[in-house]
């Protein structure tokens, strides 16, 4: 059972004391997000590192906050550095994606980006080119797509299979070539993203032991195996929309401890996850317009929809959902199962489907927990043209709003 925050609770009904139409609003805990990663931080062992892949939620608040915690952010597009350009505290970042534009790659160089994930053999020999004419020696991580044990197969898989992403590993002394030859390149350590969204500790254990017994073959095939000293993990790190029980990330750190202690060489590990350090702060506030039955299913038809929120539809779940009431509402009824949907005209604008929620009425507000990550910033806004939602930002109990325009 998701629990409202006294803060965002006391928000979202002054929000719609001010609001002229129906309600349709994000509101972000900073306070919460800062406890969060501040746990998170507390339990990495020593010799791991975490950047925050900023693709999950790039507002400057969120930024702001997270950047004097963790130790840096990963961006994959040109738009996403300018992003990292106004926050007020600089961090080292990383680029990495498929697809990358010269000018995105320039514009890296030129503000000093800490490393490059290369994902291509072309991506090499375009980046040696573009940073000889800046006339740097830019670190690179090889993205490795590897051949994973059977044990490890997923259908979230971004690695071991056919994907646009990273550099099969058949290709990979190949690759590792191409940058020792390359006079404007140095070969800083490989980036390893296999598993998206994983939500089994276990499983994670076994992939980040994997990457380490790979680690050493990977390395050896320099011929300056010394300066290679990263292993990128990625991120992955999953969320559970619809239990209660979150990846236990104290237990991972504490056996990677484990087993860097154990490894003789043992890279510098980067992690950088997204969506579990953003997701649990944000909420998604929508107002009932209308209560109706078709077909035998009943539909609340709320302000905003998939256009605003299309978490839903993207992770194909059921998004949780808590009930605020108006106030003087009548005596609560048995639950009844209703469909929350938006305002689009599409039959795909749902947000949770056969939810049971009592005495529900046309004013109340329903809220979205965990939409802090890969929600709004997803979304198609300008399908029909209806207007970008508010987002609220609350610090020391205090809301920032920006119009989101």
């Amino acid at each position: 059972m998701h629990e409202l925050p006294t803060a965002v609770a006391a928000a979202i009904e002054a929000a719609r004391a001010h609001s002229a139409d129906p309600l349709a609003l994000f509101v972000y805990d900073l306070d919460a997000l800062r406890r969060h990663v501040s746990l998170v931080m507390a339990a990495l062992p020593a010799g791991v590192e975490l950047y925050y892949a900023i693709k999950a939620n790039s507002e400057p608040q969120l930024l702001a906050t997270l950047a004097p915690l963790v130790d840096g952010f990963e961006i994959s597009s040109g738009g996403e550095i300018e992003r990292l350009q106004a926050c007020p505290t600089a961090k080292p970042f990383v680029f990495s994606g498929p697809g990358k534009l010269d000018s995105d790659l320039r514009a890296a160089l030129q503000q000093g980006v800490e490393a490059i994930h290369l994902e291509s053999l072309q991506e090499i020999a375009r980046l040696q080119r573009l940073a000889q004419q800046a006339g740097r020696v830019q670190a690179v991580f090889i993205r490795i797509n590897p051949e994973l044990p059977p044990t490890l197969s997923s259908k979230l898989a971004m690695a071991g299979t056919a994907t646009p992403f990273g550099i099969d590993e058949a290709q990979l002394a190949q690759a590792v070539a191409l940058v020792d030859n390359a006079s404007h390149l140095r070969l800083q350590g490989f980036h390893v993203h296999a598993l998206s969204h994983q939500l089994l500790v276990e499983r994670h254990e076994q992939l980040l032991d994997f990457y380490l017994q790979r680690w050493p073959q990977w390395k050896a095939l320099s011929r300056r195996p010394e300066s290679l000293t990263h292993l990128n993990v990625g991120g992955g790190i999953g969320v559970d929309y619809l239990g209660t029980q979150q990846f236990d990330w104290r237990r991972l750190c504490a056996h990677l401890g484990r087993r860097l202690a154990a490894t003789g060489e043992a890279p510098i590990l980067r992690f950088e996850p997204g969506r579990f350090i953003s997701a649990f702060c944000g909420y998604y506030a929508i107002e009932v317009l209308d209560a109706k039955t078709s077909h035998g299913k009943h539909f609340l038809v709320c302000r905003g929809g998939t256009h605003q929120f299309r978490l839903p539809v993207a992770q194909g779940h059921d998004h949780p959902v808590i009930h605020l009431p108006k106030a003087g509402q009548p005596a609560p009824t048995p639950p009844r199962a209703w469909t929350v949907v938006g305002q689009l005209c599409t039959p795909k604008d749902v947000l949770s489907r056969d939810c049971p929620l009592g005495a529900v009425g046309i004013g109340d507000i329903l809220v979205l927990p965990l939409a802090g990550a890969y929600g709004y910033n997803i979304s198609h806004a300008d399908f029909l043209c209806h207007p970008r939602p508010p987002q609220l930002f609350l610090q020391g109990q205090v809301a920032g709003g920006v119009p989101c325009e």
